[in-house]
């Protein structure tokens, strides 16, 4: 199974790759466009957040405008001590932002921390999904931990080529319950 998901971890590492800058950033920009007018916001109050690496969509649009919307917005912080990811809300991406464990954006230690199981919808990075749910990770098992503790809404977040075919899972695996793209939102 270990090899298996390597396998399917470099072939979607390389369709990542493979996409140009200027279509990375049409696709992150309709990603935005398309999260903003959800109906979702009817409902949440409260948002995780994910600070993008280079090759991820980025929802920094969205979550400045979600911010000025008055919603609560936490990002995920890495606990050294504990091995795991918490959520800190932040309020001003400026000031309330530092460079964190392989060198992604977090809340500084100044962020108050908000309960994972009081979050409303939890936006989900990923290297790949299938229409199950099914989410394939980059392997350390941070974000399936981060999961256990959530009650709320789980959105993974993909450009439309990340949407495979069934992907391989272990016990400890988390699926989401939806998965946004640039063109679609698929119900799990």
């Amino acid at each position: 199974m270990k090899e298996q998901k390597k396998r399917i971890r470099a072939q979607f590492r390389g369709k990542l790759r493979q996409k140009s800058p200027a279509s990375r950033t049409a696709d992150s920009a309709a990603l935005c466009e398309r999260l903003i007018n959800s109906s979702i916001w009817e409902e949440t109050r409260t948002v995780l957040f994910f600070a993008p690496m280079p090759e991820e969509p980025d929802l920094w649009p969205a979550l400045q405008f979600v911010l000025h919307q008055g919603l609560t917005v936490a990002l995920p912080r890495f606990d050294q001590g504990k091995g795991v990811y918490t959520a800190s809300v932040v309020q001003d991406l400026a000031k309330d932002l530092v460079m964190g464990l392989h060198g992604i954006r977090e809340p500084g230690p100044a962020c108050v921390d908000h309960p994972l199981n009081l979050l409303d919808l939890i936006l989900v990075p990923g290297l790949a999904f299938d229409l199950r749910g099914r989410r394939l990770g980059r392997g350390a098992g941070y974000y399936d931990r981060l999961l256990t503790g959530v009650r709320g809404t789980t959105c993974g977040i993909a450009f439309d080529e990340q949407i495979s075919g069934d992907l391989p899972v272990e016990p400890h695996d988390v699926f989401v319950d939806c998965i946004l793209t640039p063109t679609r939102w698929l119900q799990c």
